[in-house]
């Protein structure tokens, strides 16, 4: 019984490492956008994203799934944003862990 409850533990674990990802050059869009914008995520202003930058941001993922970022990932890509004279094409590498449609951020760079 010990040697099953053991095995299942580490099993967990590699699950959780498992779900860790890397996201590089990945459009970036606030979630309130995110549906009208998905498809051309590069015509997204950086005013937008800022205007509505109460609905929170994420990714659009090579699969075209929509990755909502969590509070750590927001706050740093609304820094980032303020930060930045780029006004369309907004892009980053974002690593983090995957939670069902949330990405909890452990780094982010915008591009």
């Amino acid at each position: 019984m010990q040697k099953l409850v053991l095995l299942t533990a580490v099993l967990a674990g590699f699950a959780t490492v498992a779900a860790a990802e890397t996201f590089n050059n990945a459009p970036v869009l606030d979630v309130a956008c995110a549906k009208t914008s998905a498809k051309t995520p590069d015509a997204h202003s950086r005013a937008c994203a800022l205007q509505c930058q109460k609905s929170g941001f994420g990714i659009v993922t090579s699969d075209n799934k929509f990755l909502k970022f969590d509070s750590q990932g927001n706050a740093l890509v609304l820094d980032a944003l303020k930060k930045s004279k780029r006004d369309y094409h907004l892009r980053v590498d974002v690593s983090g862990d995957v939670q069902g449609d949330t990405l909890k951020v452990t780094s982010l760079k915008l591009l």
